[in-house]
């Protein structure tokens, strides 16, 4: 039986598709449209999973949606008869709402069906049990403590529950105008990064920081003995005047979600085309930290409810993996699992999931342990693209050449890596979430002290202050970080080992962490065998990882990941089992 799950109308737009329970493809509609958390339908990304999977939309038994916009009306008509907003903000949700209840005739747009057989076979899945099901259906855990926590959705911020088996039981939830991704949202826009999904930027830039503000913050959100939490609505506009959301087929754009008191408080907002300064550092600091003490507080209250040892982390706050890499440190949770687009997009896996396992009653079979459900191209595909491009690689200098043998070309590309070169890496399926993960990756060398700075600046064209991630073998985990749990989705941060730091210098922040990756053999063989290869060059089982792009969505086709490669000014890129090497770069390749 196949299902087919859609985030639609809303950013990170996505699909997944289900055979009998377990994932045949999924992807973000992103990397097609090439507009970074494109909100929309998903039509390509749906068309994708269909090809994946071999068949065609008139084999789909089910397509779950993963809104409901009849969920939570009594919640919803409260907030109205209390609050009062303004006219324009009901105006804008019933928009959306209205795209939301329309979404079997976009579908079948999309698909060729006619939109009454969509429609027969919809169901639509509320937002935050769709979180919910994606973090613990295809978690490794028999049972564990659920939590989904993000900005909102269908008018629900925060929601905790408990999975056994193939259930979740839902045991609580903060509802609309109270949320930690609000909390996040608003002091990110203060301190002038304005884009959809800038707040991993202040993440970023949080440890250059002093906690100066944090007396200040903790007035923004007040923690109660249960676990729950409210903000003081004073300082935000979203629950009176509104925040403007776009969520056509575009990049989503949200309006200011803050009030002048929030500058009372803090100073003024910085502007986006203004330095950064101390100032704006220590605020980063110390909205990280009582982000963290406010999340770790509704964990540790979700495990004195339940008492379980294990925990399935959702939502756009579970891809902070500064706070992921502090649960096992600081509350009794011995596990954590977090799946790799735990975001909004992997809400299209979590209503897939829901109606096999909810509605339809089946058992779990099925465990993500790798992240790579998107398409492939083989090396006949590649090299069709390269008899294409052969004027541009003549003329940039550039030489071609086929090495078959895998063993030889991971040689051959760890060789590179240990000289100095920056590796375009593009091999087998893409990556499922926000991360690339060895398979549409720009790679170097992590010994090389001054490598973040050549990437940053020549490379991804970004802030100095954003750091990189080590790669590292399993294996070789407990040599290089402390405390650090197998983790191959790049989803927690731990602290480097004090004697490593040095050796890796390029993946070790500014306060000694690094947001690792573990690599297995048996879930990306060729990954590994580059690791294991420049491990024998350099004597270092680690290779720096960041996302094959610049400015824009992480790479999806050989074309995509050519013109990255030519117009930034990377030494070496690798398709395939294909090498394009630059004979006369054009910038100077060493730090």
């Amino acid at each position: 039986m196949l299902i087919l799950g859609l985030n639609a109308f809303h950013g990170d737009a996505a699909a997944a598709l289900l055979m009998d329970g377990r994932v045949v493809a999924a992807v973000e509609e992103e990397r097609f449209s090439r507009i970074k958390h494109v909100a929309g339908v998903p039509a390509e990304a749906v068309r994708a999973c269909l090809a994946t999977g071999g068949v065609g939309a008139e084999a789909v038994a089910a397509f779950a949606v993963s809104r409901n916009p009849r969920a939570n009306l009594l919640r919803r008509a409260l907030f109205v008869a209390r609050t009062r907003p303004r006219p324009g903000l009901l105006a804008d949700r019933w928009r959306n709402a209205r795209r939301v209840h329309d979404v079997a005739s976009a579908v079948g747009h999309a698909t060729g069906l006619d939109a009454g057989a969509v429609r027969r076979r919809l169901h639509r899945v509320e937002h935050h049990p769709a979180h919910l099901a994606s973090a613990f259906l295809v978690s490794p855990f028999d049972q564990a403590a659920v939590c989904a926590v993000d900005g909102f959705g269908d008018f629900v911020s925060t929601s905790w529950a408990t999975g056994r088996g193939h259930r979740l039981d839902r045991v609580g939830r903060i509802g609309f105008p109270h949320s930690l991704g609000l909390l996040y949202l608003a002091v990110t826009q203060h301190l002038g990064f304005v884009t959809y999904g800038d707040e991993y930027k202040v993440m970023g830039l949080a440890p250059y920081g002093a906690p100066d503000y944090v007396d200040r913050l903790r007035t923004l959100v007040r923690l109660a003995p249960d676990g729950r939490f409210t903000l003081d609505l004073a300082y935000f506009r979203h629950w009176s005047e509104g925040v403007g959301m776009t969520w056509e087929g575009g990049e989503p754009v949200i309006g200011r979600a803050f009030t002048p008191r929030l500058e009372q408080l803090l100073g003024p907002a910085r502007r986006p085309d203004e330095p950064l300064t101390a100032r704006h550092e220590a605020i980063a600091a110390s909205l990280q930290m009582v982000f963290e003490e406010a999340v770790l507080h509704v964990l540790n209250a979700l495990h004195r409810r339940t008492r379980l040892s294990r925990l399935c982390l959702a939502g756009g706050c579970a891809m902070n993996s500064v706070l992921n890499g502090k649960i096992r440190e600081r509350t009794p949770f011995r596990e954590v699992y977090v799946q790799p687009a735990a975001a909004d997009s992997g809400t299209a896996l979590g209503a897939a999931l829901y109606v096999w396992h909810h509605l339809l009653g089946k058992p779990r079979g099925f465990v993500m342990d790798h992240p790579y459900w998107g398409p492939e191209f083989d090396d006949r595909q590649i090299e069709a693209v390269l008899s294409a491009t052969g004027g541009r690689l003549e003329a940039e200098g550039c030489r071609v050449e086929w090495r078959p043998d895998e063993d030889a070309l991971c040689r051959w590309t760890a060789e590179r890596l240990a000289e100095g070169r920056v590796v375009g890496w593009f091999q087998g399926r893409m990556e499922w979430g926000a991360r690339a993960l060895g398979n549409r990756s720009i790679l170097a060398d992590p010994r090389r002290a001054g490598m973040r700075d050549v990437l940053n600046a020549r490379i991804k064209s970004r802030e100095k202050f954003r750091p990189f991630a080590p790669s590292v073998l399993e294996e070789a985990i407990d040599e290089y970080f402390v405390g650090a749990a197998p983790d191959p989705f790049m989803a927690h941060v731990y602290p480097v080992r004090a004697d490593k730091r040095a050796v890796i210098p390029a993946v070790t922040h500014v306060d000694g962490s690094g947001r690792l990756q573990t690599v297995n053999r048996q879930t990306n063989a060729r990954y590994w065998a580059l690791l294991k290869a420049f491990e024998k060059v350099a004597g270092v089982p680690v290779l720096l990882n960041t996302s094959f792009n610049e400015n824009e969505p992480i790479v999806h086709r050989p074309e995509e990941a050519l013109d990255c490669f030519l117009r930034t000014g990377m030494d070496v890129l690798v398709l395939g089992g294909f090498t394009i090497e630059r004979i006369s770069p054009r910038r100077a390749r060493n730090p």
